[in-house]
């Protein structure tokens, strides 16, 4: 155990993982039978004679070299993980509390609809009820969608956090948000029964506004028209001015047991449809700015609208590594991993995301620290204006870090000011997206965000402590969660091929390959798809016409397939188990990695192309984290959702027709006594297409419900897996 700092109670710790010498030596092996795959691929392409036999070995050499070098980044996460604990009860006995620093928080959200406002009401009072100084605590909910339901949901939110906080904290409530609390609740008593009718209450209001689409019924004082007032026939959500509406003030608002609430902030920025606003970064850019004018903390936490406080005592987790005079001059922030509730037995979309959000920056930590999340994570604001040696200044001396706030954020002139920094041209020919701020030119912002950092010379902290800091909301429609990682994969093609590629630029500015492979795994991540395309259609298609692509199960080539295959697999196992997750979950996980390289790998490498080409796009979609009650049941039940007809399911219907068509033919040439030599591999890659494709099977043959397989997809699948076929046929006679 290596001590944090030279302090005699130290505020955290940290320890290299056991598996790390394993993990070295199984890198060496595995590297060395990859060579031995190559070298037999390349002497195999060589020695082609003719076109089928060029086409083959062409194709399995790029899969099996794509599939090296996914493998040999990925090896950056496990040279050197690590596990982290801290000691808040040190930091307390150390530090008076009213020395802690003030902490803006960034919540977001863009639709209504898709992301149901009581969703940011529980996010905003969970953190709004954080265990820590109210009068340091200042709450910005961002609307980029500028819709008054939203507005009309915090400002309910506002009221109903005077009876919730002082509710929290008479009764110690370790839950706080108050959909979870009433979840989880069993005991009633006469105060619990009270704040659940007024939350209630509260609820049907806000679903009933956003099911209106009107907020006028539930408007009575002057203050509050006056509040409303922007929205007018000519605002929409794509052209509209900035709205600022401060609804509650640390020190003038108090709650009903008498003490003062923080700060609550609703921000709209202005757009327009003539001027880029930059997604959800510029939307942080814009918080960045308005915070900056009304509190400027020095500790900036992003949230989603959905992912609301599981542990009331988060901050102080944080604070032990921001008050670590040892660490704190390179730490740009603290990440906690993504976690979520209401997620189903199996997981069977894979939406813990385990490797990503939990293993990887495990890994990450023992190097410069973890990726950036976008959400659960904790920055310096100081690291958002250049790095850690030399800061850069902006245009306006009171967006600066050091700049001290000594006007009430109500008061006229800072409002004023707050308009002006969310405007839609405000950051013309600025350093703002570029050198200041979250940065653009990526749909992963945040992704880019964290990396921008890195190359910087700042460093990162993954806490992940035994209760969940945060938890979030999941897609429960499988088109939702591909459509999801569809943006995500537009994102890292934009962040790999941009002029801060981490094949280029990372390893220069990180001073070497050792982080950078780890934003080359994540950058290239989309080149799966090719991959899996190929093993999902070539050797199944071969198959089918008679001809045999892989070594015989008596060559000593077979045996390095095996060890490949079977070492992959059984590191990959390990590391899930090891990280508390069940052999259920790592199977679902295994699954929709191949889901994803056939659907939203595969069309988001396309959709960035067709960017690159000036083919317009259907852009930026917010993933709906709205629940339909026959979809919920479905999806807890652990079936998949198929029911809107997607060109995105093409591709796996197609796979799993072709998939079983192989492993039939296969299997009947070795039970009339074929040779199962030469068969066996590609048998066993169709059984093994066929063993991930079960669901898709009982979608388009079995299931009766509303989300079984579309009879469209169904049709149009068969076809396209007839004419695969005949393609193939025609090819291989040539």
């Amino acid at each position: 155990m290596e001590p944090s700092t030279m302090l005699k109670a130290p505020f955290h710790s940290i320890r290299s993982m056991r598996r790390t010498v394993f993990n070295h030596l199984f890198a060496v092996v595995y590297t060395i039978a990859l060579l031995f795959l190559l070298y037999h691929h390349a002497f195999k392409l060589f020695s082609s004679t003719t076109f089928p036999s060029f086409f083959i070995s062409i194709s399995m050499f790029i899969s099996d070299l794509l599939l090296a070098f996914l493998w040999f980044t990925a090896q950056g996460f496990r040279i050197r993980p690590v596990t982290r604990e801290v000691f808040p009860e040190n930091l307390e006995e150390m530090i008076d509390k009213k020395d802690f620093p003030a902490i803006d928080i960034f919540i977001c959200t863009s639709d209504p609809y898709k992301e149901p406002p009581i969703d940011i009401v529980n996010t905003a009072l969970s953190v709004m009820a954080y265990d820590y100084p109210t009068e340091k605590l200042s709450i910005y909910v961002s609307d980029d969608g500028g819709s008054e339901l939203t507005l009309f949901a915090i400002m309910e939110a506002a009221k109903f956090g005077a009876h919730w906080l002082a509710f929290c904290r008479e009764n110690k409530v370790l839950d706080r948000s108050p959909a979870e609390f009433f979840r989880l609740q069993k005991t009633k008593n006469s105060k619990t029964e009270k704040i659940k009718i007024m939350y209630e209450d509260m609820k049907r209001r806000i679903e009933n506004v956003v099911e209106n689409g009107k907020v006028a019924q539930y408007i009575t004082s002057q203050q509050e028209h006056e509040a409303f007032s922007p929205w007018t026939k000519t605002f929409t959500h794509r052209d509209h001015p900035t709205v600022i509406q401060v609804l509650l003030e640390s020190g003038k608002d108090i709650d009903v047991s008498g003490h003062s609430m923080p700060n609550l902030i609703y921000v709209t920025r202005e757009k327009s449809i003539t001027s880029p606003h930059h997604y959800k970064a510029g939307a942080l850019n814009t918080l960045l700015r308005v915070s900056a004018l009304m509190t400027n903390a020095p500790i900036i936490l992003t949230l989603d609208c959905d992912m609301f406080s599981n542990n009331p005592r988060t901050p102080y987790n944080v604070l032990c590594y921001f008050m670590d005079n040892s660490i704190r001059p390179k730490l740009a922030y603290v990440q906690f991993p993504q976690c979520f509730h209401g997620v189903n037995k199996n997981d069977i979309y894979s939406s813990e995301m385990q490797r990503g959000f939990h293993i990887n920056p495990k890994g990450m930590d023992g190097l410069t620290g973890p990726h950036c999340m976008g959400t659960g994570c904790f920055f310096m604001r100081r690291a958002l204006f250049g790095g850690p040696s030399a800061m850069l200044q902006p245009e306006m001396p009171q967006l600066s870090p050091d700049h001290v706030v000594t006007n009430p954020i109500r008061s006229q002139h800072i409002l004023e000011l707050a308009n002006t920094v969310a405007g839609c041209n405000y950051e013309f020919q600025t350093n703002w997206g570029e050198q200041i701020g979250f940065r653009y030119g990526s749909l992963v912002e945040d992704l880019y965000t964290g990396y921008r950092l890195h190359c910087q010379g700042w460093k990162s902290i993954f806490c992940q402590p035994q209760r969940a800091a945060f938890l979030g909301n999941i897609p429960i429609s499988l088109l939702d969660a591909l459509n999801q990682v569809k943006r995500w994969t537009v994102g890292f093609l934009e962040f790999s091929f941009s002029k801060y590629s981490p094949l280029t630029f990372g390893i220069q500015a990180m001073g070497g390959p050792l982080m950078s492979l780890d934003y080359i795994q994540y950058g290239f991540l989309p080149l799966w798809s090719v991959s899996i395309t190929i093993y999902t259609f070539l050797p199944q298609l071969t198959l089918l016409n008679g001809i045999y692509i892989f070594p015989k199960v008596t060559s000593p080539w077979f045996f390095l397939y095996a060890f490949l295959f079977l070492g992959a697999y059984a590191q990959d196992c390990l590391e899930f188990l090891f990280s508390q997750a069940t052999l259920r979950r790592w199977w679902s996980e295994q699954r929709i990695w191949l889901i994803r390289g056939l659907t939203c790998y595969l069309f988001g490498t396309l959709e960035y192309l067709m960017q690159i080409l000036g083919i317009a796009t259907h852009g930026f979609n917010v993933t709906s984290k709205a629940v339909d009650d026959e979809q919920s049941k479905r999806y807890h039940q652990g079936l998949f959702e198929f029911g809107v007809p997607a060109p995105i399911f093409l591709p796996l219907a197609t796979a799993a027709i072709i998939n079983f068509a192989a492993f039939l033919y296969g299997t009947m040439l070795v039970l009339k006594g074929g040779n199962t030599e030469d068969v066996f591999v590609q048998l066993f890659i169709a059984g093994f297409g066929v063993l991930n494709c079960l669901p898709i099977y009982e979608a388009m043959i079995i299931r009766t419900d509303k989300g079984k397989m579309p009879t469209k997809t169904t049709i149009t699948s068969i076809i396209m897996a007839s004419g695969l076929y005949l393609a193939a046929f025609l090819m291989l006679q040539i």
